[in-house]
């Protein structure tokens, strides 16, 4: 699956704020919008290898995305809307569920909006698809940050359940490593990572 054209190797050198970055290319300082809105800190260091995409849009303040960075010998994609790009993609190409007959993007639940519900067989449910970038020693982490966001999710997906639905938290691993996956416990007060859980095996590659 082809996610980005018009790709261009960069120097990272600082990130202003949660959304832009300054980057230097081809010897020229650039302004970039960072597809994430995560800290990232053990991979957006100065003079870290990192990969642009041009969009030449009118309606864009910057021309170029900030979308993947090199750790050591690793691409890590850093957008946020990759994830559910290739979950639907991976999903409609049958690797979720074999009777899978219809999927829909964003459906509102409760106070939350899912990424997707859908329908299989005589099933149906919702998922949460979250990207995974924090990787240590080939394990993957999630999450990498408090996220009150993600509190909402769980909640709301354990509600989907007790009322007789199906409800899936998927991860994508935006990184290509041979370990596993370590799941943390989210408090529900302030949102912070509590207790590791894992690593555990990651069910398809």
């Amino acid at each position: 699956m082809k996610l980005y054209a018009n790709i261009h190797r960069a120097e990272f050198l600082e990130r202003p704020n949660r959304f832009i970055a300054r980057c230097r290319m081809d010897g020229t300082e650039v302004l970039c919008h960072v597809k994430n809105t995560g800290r990232c800190r053990e991979l957006l260091y100065p003079g870290a290898e990192v990969y642009l995409t041009r969009d030449d849009s009118p309606r864009r303040k910057t021309a170029y995305d900030l979308v993947t960075v090199r750790k050591g010998d690793v691409l890590v994609n850093l957008d946020s809307q990759a994830p559910n790009r290739v979950f639907y993609q991976w999903a409609l190409d049958g690797g979720f569920l074999p009777a899978l007959r219809e999927l829909t993007p964003e459906q509102r639940y409760g106070d939350s909006r899912f990424d997707f519900a859908y329908r299989a067989g005589a099933s149906q449910g919702f998922v949460e698809v979250k990207g995974v970038t924090l990787e240590e020693d080939g394990i993957a982490y999630f999450p990498d940050a408090p996220t009150l966001r993600g509190v909402r999710h769980v909640e709301e997906l354990c509600r989907a359940a007790a009322a007789g639905d199906e409800a899936v938290d998927v991860a994508v691993e935006a990184h290509h490593r041979r370990g596993g996956l370590a799941v943390g416990v989210l408090d529900e007060a302030n949102a912070v990572l509590i207790e590791p859980r894992g690593p555990k095996r990651r069910a398809h590659d």
